[in-house]
C-alpha cells in the first residue's frame, strides 16, 4: 500500500504577485493550482490569470484570510499564491522506500537553521553536490518561501528535499534505516578524514547556538571542518558546502 504524501510534502507554495506570475511564465515548473483573494484586482493579477489560462492551470478564488493561512504569510503574499509541484520532495518514509535497503547515500540535515538565504544556498550546493536529500524538518527551520527560493536561485523548486515534523523524528528514521548520523562541531574528529559508513547524515546546527540538545543524543559522533588561520568557524551554508563536497568527493 503506497505511503499517502500530504500536500505540503509535494508542493512549494509560492505567495506575491511577481513570484507567482515569474512561477507561471517559466514551462519548466509544474504549476498545480493558483489561488487569488476575493476583490483582488489590478493589471499583475490579469497578468496571472492569462498566463494561468495559457498553461491550463486552474485558478480558485478564496477568503483573503483563507490565502493568508495557505501563504503562511500575512503581510506578503499581496492576494496571490501558487502551489508549484517539487518533483524531488518527499516525506522521510517515502524517500526511505524508494532507496531500498542496500543503496549508498549521503543526506544533510538541517537542526534548527533558521535564516532563509542560509537554507536556500544549502538546497543549491546540496544538489549541485548530487547528494541525496537535504532534510528540512516542518518545525524549526523557514518554509521553502520567496527568500529561499531566491537564494537558491531558483534550484530549492528541483531540490531533493525531504520532510519530516522535526530533525528528530526524521534522523530517527533515517537511523532505522542504517544510517549513520553525525553532527558537525568544532569539537568532532576531522571530516576529511574520518571513516563513514556508505549511509551517512550529517547534520547542521543553528547559527548561534550549534546543534540542538534534541539531537544530540541520536548522534553517532562529532564531525569538524579543520580551519587553520585563527579561522574558529564558518558560516552554516560554508560549513554545508564543504561537507557536500566531501560527500560528493568520497563517492
Amino acid at each position: 500500500m503506497a505511503t499517502p504524501v500530504s500536500p505540503k510534502d509535494s508542493f512549494i507554495t509560492v505567495y506575491g504577485r511577481k513570484p507567482v506570475l515569474e512561477a507561471l511564465d517559466d514551462d519548466s515548473l509544474a504549476v498545480d493550482k493558483v489561488i487569488i483573494a476575493e476583490g483582488t484586482r489590478g493589471e499583475s493579477v490579469r497578468a496571472i490569470t492569462d498566463a494561468a489560462r495559457r498553461r491550463g492551470v486552474p485558478v480558485q478564488r478564496a477568503s483573503a484570510h483563507r490565502v493568508k493561512v495557505l501563504a503562511g504569510n500575512g503581510r506578503h503574499d499581496q492576494g496571490v499564491l501558487a502551489d508549484v509541484v517539487a518533483p524531488r520532495m518527499a516525506p522521510v518514509p517515502v524517500f526511505l522506500r524508494d532507496l531500498g535497503s542496500r543503496r549508498p547515500a549521503s543526506v544533510l540535515v538541517l537542526d534548527r537553521v533558521t535564516n532563509p538565504s542560509n537554507v536556500g544556498m544549502i538546497l543549491r550546493t546540496a544538489t549541485g553536490a548530487g547528494l541525496d536529500g537535504v532534510l528540512l524538518p516542518r518545525r524549526g527551520v523557514p518554509a521553502i518561501d520567496p527568500l529561499v527560493i531566491k537564494a537558491s536561485a531558483g534550484v530549492a523548486f528541483s531540490a531533493p528535499v525531504l520532510r519530516s515534523a522535526t530533525a528528530e523524528e526524521g534522523l530517527a528514521q533515517l537511523k532505522e534505516a542504517g544510517f549513520g548520523i553525525f553532527g558537525l562541531d568544532a569539537g568532532g574528529e576531522d571530516l576529511l578524514v574520518a571513516d563513514l559508513p556508505a549511509r551517512v547524515a550529517l547534520v547542521l546546527g543553528n547559527e548561534t547556538d550549534g546543534l540542538s540538545d534534541a539531537v544530540r543524543p541520536l548522534l553517532d559522533d562529532l564531525l569538524a571542518i579543520p580551519l587553520r588561520g585563527g579561522v574558529e568557524s564558518l558560516n552554516v551554508a560554508s560549513a554545508a558546502a564543504v561537507a557536500a563536497y566531501e560527500l560528493h568527493r568520497r563517492r
